[in-house]
């Protein structure tokens, strides 16, 4: 029963983070054209690697790759871990940089 709801919970934090992503990217696109920092364009590419991994996850949930989370609980709350993880860190990333 909790894979049923993990994989899911999962794919909805791979949304908020691809979300968060997008943000940030924005702000930072806006920033290096202003000042053109190497440390700017560092964290646009750091953040754009991680908004492809989000959006791929996203497309392999709704592809038929679904059914290999589905069938191990195990793997479906490691996944739930992980975004969740990955939604803390980029909580922290962006409550820094929209400050």
């Amino acid at each position: 029963m909790i894979a049923n709801i993990a994989t899911p919970a999962a794919m909805g934090v791979a949304g908020i983070n691809s979300v968060l992503l997008l943000i940030l990217v924005s702000v930072w696109v806006r920033n290096y054209r202003q000042f053109g920092s190497p440390m700017i364009l560092g964290l646009l590419g750091f953040s754009s690697v991680l908004l492809i991994e989000n959006l791929i996850a996203l497309a392999f949930f709704f592809s038929s790759m679904q059914a290999l989370y589905s069938m191990d609980p195990l793997a479906g709350q490691v996944v739930l871990g992980m975004r969740l993880l990955e939604l803390i860190a980029i909580g922290f990333l962006s409550y820094a940089t929209l400050q």
